[in-house]
């Protein structure tokens, strides 16, 4: 059951992530961690009213966590504020609620299915999503307190 985890189409997606790297003026950064097996994924973005215009991420995780990163990074500009929110609860419930996979252009998170039957492997697959609702908050944020000054 294990081998269906770490699917070949897992694999090649956590071997070509895109979008790698820092940006240099990010308006909302933030940096989630897994506990259970050290993964690591920071995110940076920058919006336009509530679109996101660019991103860019450090990801040192497992294969789960590198793969979600992709997958993300491949949709993620273009993406609203409130469409990000949405995913990451959508995939939260899909691992652990049983709920269904995302529709649309998030679909190909749906090869992360098979994750559901290991809760040990949850936070490092929701990573990339918890790290880009709180980069998406701190933005907003500093825009808020950018515009009370």
């Amino acid at each position: 059951m294990l081998d269906d985890v770490y699917n070949k189409r897992i694999l090649e997606l956590a071997a070509t992530i895109p979008r790698l790297g820092r940006l240099a003026s990010p308006q909302g950064s933030a940096t989630a961690h897994s506990k259970l097996c050290g993964s690591t994924v920071t995110v940076d973005l920058a919006l336009a009213g509530d679109v996101v215009v660019d991103f860019g991420h450090d990801v040192k995780a497992c294969a789960l966590g590198q793969a979600s990163s992709s997958l993300m990074a491949r949709h993620v500009v273009g993406s609203t504020t409130a469409e990000l929110r949405d995913l990451r609860d959508t995939v939260r419930r899909m691992l652990r609620e049983n709920g269904p996979a995302p529709a649309g252009k998030w679909a190909d998170i749906a090869v992360l299915e098979p994750v559901r039957a290991f809760k040990a492997r949850h936070a490092s697959t929701l990573l990339t999503f918890d790290a880009v609702v709180e980069a998406i908050a701190r933005a907003e944020d500093a825009r808020t307190t950018a515009a009370a000054e």
